[in-house]
């Protein structure tokens, strides 16, 4: 077994792991056990009532998050040549079609999400096994299969995040850093978790929203009280 350190025993103790904290309470602890020294990611890891094998209860959509998420995303075009110029203005950066693809091809995934024109999809296709299993597949539902490109860009670059349940019924997502004030957690966890409230799914039985748990890189984690979603 790897040997806990001092900072982590010490911060295990701060947290009860029976407990259910109220939303704003576990953003004000997870920043107080953080251990690490640098700026750490919060995540929220959301566990569904919903079976993700049934389409209508394979939860995936977006949400903007009002504060940000303190990083910023390296945004990828894939577009036609009269469109460059449009993506690069809105903050893209890396603009282009069949040379991306070369390099994807080739390994490199240097970058956060992908933004593609409907037209140029049959070419993205190519690549869809590397982009598919990691999460950067462009896609209608998310927003980025798109002829507004510059919306697109900009939304991303803006605090827009994209979520999907995984098989397990279970939806991780970053909302914000160990650097962002408690209510500025708070409301932007409340704004992924209150628009996953809206999206239950009609066929999906008994509790919904069965588990909510916030932690940071290197925290235990801070399980949250559903009811206390607005």
């Amino acid at each position: 077994m790897a040997k806990i350190s001092k900072k982590r025993k010490v911060a295990n103790a701060k947290v009860d792991s029976e407990a259910l904290y109220a939303l704003k309470d576990a953003m004000a602890l997870i920043k107080e056990v953080n251990t690490t020294k640098f700026d750490a990611s919060i995540d929220v890891h959301v566990r569904l009532g919903v079976d993700p094998r049934k389409a209508d209860q394979a939860i995936r959509g977006t949400v903007t998050l009002p504060n940000g998420t303190g990083k910023t995303k390296r945004v990828l075009v894939f577009c036609t040549p009269d469109k460059e110029q449009e993506a690069k203005d809105a903050g893209a950066d890396f603009v282009g079609m069949d040379e991306l693809i070369t390099k994807i091809q080739g390994g490199w995934l240097d970058f956060d999400v992908c933004v593609a024109m409907p037209q140029v999809m049959a070419k993205v296709g190519r690549v869809a096994r590397v982009l598919g299993p990691r999460g950067l597949m462009p896609n209608p539902k998310t927003g980025t299969v798109t002829m507004n490109i510059s919306q697109a860009v900009s939304e991303v670059k803006g605090g827009k995040i994209a979520f999907r349940v995984d098989k397990y019924g279970i939806i991780h997502s970053s909302i914000g850093r160990v650097s962002f004030d408690a209510e500025k957690l708070t409301e932007n966890a409340n704004e992924l978790l209150s628009t996953l409230v809206k999206m239950k799914p009609s066929t999906a039985k008994g509790i919904y929203m069965k588990s909510v748990t916030v932690a940071s890189t290197m925290s235990p984690g801070v399980k949250v009280d559903p009811k206390s979603i607005r």
